[in-house]
């Protein structure tokens, strides 16, 4: 019997996730990587003693990963291990107000009627409709494709939709907000959830009021080793379930012939398979791979999500009025979030975020010192003249956090390495450096991202942060389930 074969390019969360279930359904598969390690966005970087996660930096939904691993027939424990943070983040107002976020709903209340006068229930209230969004309607976006009219069919879909109120869908989700709170404080914290997706608050729908549900009543997670400990785990058990990695090979083009995929070139060589998953940004998937350029240019067509750019600074002391992740914020966020989509700038007072993972565990720092992983947002890249930007940049966040702080931080600098939109993209392939693929800036982007297949060429997926469901590691691990799901679906009948 014919051994069917599958490619996965890319080894991204989601192309880690996607090969192994490949190999589960009783597919050969094979891994072509461009970089010579697995990971993608979430990789390490290593300095002088000071370990720093690449990229993603929060954990949240380990069931994404548990699931993997349980119908891969494994015990997680043995490849993974986390555990419960019970402050998602901290957060800092140039104002002097700090507050914890508690992923205790009566905690959270209770600190933001403290802190900020918020009056009391409105936090729980809030978190309760998230929920009941998100269960709902939800689950059903997230984990299904929402290009196949079966998943249209399902009659849980009717009742979801049910809970889709016009101020989800019409009105922004600062509008939706600023109607639950009375403290800007608290909007400004509850807007912040638009950045997960890459969004801005002030256009984003209302229905990304879900989000807070995933990080607020399900839980703030940290694993143990730091980030890479999710993709060390993947790749493991990747190699246990047969999977081949090729690194430092780059996939050159997506074999097809009429309408049906044959497989890829790499090296100037052929690779035969029955279905190829692209974990690569499907812009440059169409762009580069299958040289189609009316479809990247329709890939186009939506507006890109925001980038960043990222200090890993390496800290010669312990600043113990922080905690593993924390926030300060920009005293007119509404003019930030402006100054990245529409006029393509930095904002001179950014929101910054810090993560510090040697606040859970030694070995992430030298004794006594810490590991800042230094997060802004920015526009993705359009021309700017980023040597420059990122110096400017360096300095005002310095200033905010010296101030803030009341400390001088510019002094405590001791290692140093940056990442802006141009190295984002060269070192992951995301176009222009959009972390997120596209943003869901419009009332349909939020569900109507590219499909996870081409309708055009079968055999041909897509998974990852620029596909549905969108971008971050839940999501990412859900994109591999869909496209597992289709690839069942698509072989049923030819699968042995």
């Amino acid at each position: 019997m014919h051994q069917r074969k599958a490619i996965v390019i890319g080894s991204g969360v989601a192309g880690m996730a996607s090969a192994i279930r490949l190999s589960l359904q009783g597919f050969e598969t094979t891994v072509f990587e461009r970089n010579s390690y697995p990971g993608g966005k979430l990789s390490l970087i290593e300095k002088d003693g000071f370990k720093f996660d690449a990229g993603p930096s929060l954990f949240t939904q380990p069931q994404n990963v548990e699931r993997l691993f349980e119908d891969a027939g494994e015990n997680i424990a043995e490849y993974f291990q986390y555990k419960d943070v019970p402050v998602s983040c901290r957060y800092f107002y140039d104002d002097g107000n700090i507050l914890n976020a508690y992923t205790n709903a009566q905690q959270f209340d209770d600190e933001l009627h403290r802190v900020l006068g918020e009056q009391k229930g409105a936090v729980i209230n809030y978190l309760s409709k998230s929920e009941k969004l998100y269960k709902s309607i939800g689950t059903i976006f997230l984990n299904h494709s929402l290009h196949k009219l079966k998943t249209w069919l399902q009659p849980s879909i009717f009742s979801a939709l049910k809970n889709v109120q016009l101020p989800y869908l019409f009105g922004t989700l600062h509008g939706y907000n600023q109607k639950k709170f009375i403290n800007p404080h608290t909007v400004q914290l509850f807007n912040r959830f638009a950045t997960y997706n890459g969004s801005n608050p002030y256009q984003t729908p209302g229905m990304m009021s879900l989000i807070p549900h995933l990080e607020l009543n399900e839980g703030t997670f940290y694993p143990k080793g730091g980030m890479i400990s999710i993709t060390d785990a993947l790749y493991k058990l990747a190699v246990k379930k047969g999977v081949q990695y090729r690194f430092n090979s780059s996939v050159q083009h997506i074999i097809h012939h009429r309408g049906v995929v044959r497989g890829v070139t790499v090296n100037n060589e052929n690779h035969f398979a029955d279905v190829v998953v692209s974990n690569a940004d499907v812009y440059f998937t169409y762009k580069n791979l299958l040289k189609d350029d009316l479809l990247a240019a329709k890939v186009l067509k939506q507006e890109r999500s925001c980038s960043g750019v990222i200090f890993y600074w390496g800290m010669n002391r312990e600043f113990s009025q922080l905690h593993l992740h924390n926030i300060f914020f920009s005293n007119n966020y509404k003019a930030e979030f402006d100054h990245i989509f529409r006029r393509k700038q930095l904002y001179n007072d950014p929101t910054v975020y810090v993560n510090i993972t040697s606040k859970m565990e030694t070995g992430q720092a030298p004794k006594g010192k810490e590991n800042w992983f230094v997060l802004i947002n920015a526009p993705a890249h359009t021309q700017q003249d980023w040597e420059q930007l990122r110096q400017q940049l360096k300095q005002s966040v310095i200033q905010k956090l010296s101030a803030v702080l009341k400390e001088d931080i510019g002094s405590a600098i001791e290692v140093e390495d940056i990442l802006d939109p141009i190295t984002i993209e060269s070192k992951t392939g995301s176009y222009l450096g959009a972390l997120y693929g596209t943003s869901s800036n419009s009332k349909m982007a939020a569900f109507m991202r590219h499909p996870n297949f081409q309708s055009q060429i079968r055999g041909l997926y897509f998974c990852g942060g620029s596909v549905h469901p969108g971008g971050g590691i839940p999501l990412c691990f859900k994109s591999a389930e869909i496209v597992s799901n289709l690839v069942t679906q698509d072989f049923k009948k030819t699968i042995h």
